[in-house]
């Protein structure tokens, strides 16, 4: 009891893994809350990244760095595949940056950048292959 020692906390706990198939990554991708302990501990075939943000830094490259350093510490190699939910150029960065460290890992990025185009207006859309 009286034994109180400072340590530091993480958005997951230490642990043993988790296997899933699908799974959001939490807050928009914010790494207030996503930590590399999350991506060796929630292991799954499908990772949802979210967030268009790039003054909030959603999706952070922090967390996307955070599942290259965490992938690379599970026993296995089973293949990942990443689903963005929106083009950015944090992602698209990342993507070209990182692209031979995905291989390795075997980590594939689901997404295309695409513009839609109606009438008088256009905007940027992310197309996502299952």
């Amino acid at each position: 009891a009286g034994n109180s020692k400072s340590s530091k906390s993480t958005a997951v706990p230490p642990g043993p893994p988790m296997y899933l198939d699908l799974v959001y990554i939490p807050n928009h991708s914010n790494r207030k809350n996503v930590d590399v302990e999350f991506f060796k501990r929630v292991r799954s075939f499908y990772y949802v990244v979210s967030g268009n943000d790039s003054a909030a830094e959603e999706p952070s490259r922090a967390v996307l760095d955070y599942l290259l350093e965490g992938k690379a510490q599970w026993d296995s190699n089973m293949q990942v595949t990443l689903i963005p939910t929106h083009d950015s150029e944090v992602m698209r960065e990342w993507y070209q940056e990182t692209h031979e460290k995905q291989q390795d890992l075997n980590i594939m990025v689901l997404a295309s950048s695409s513009t839609v185009v109606m009438q008088d207006e256009s905007f940027p859309a992310c197309k996502i292959e299952l």
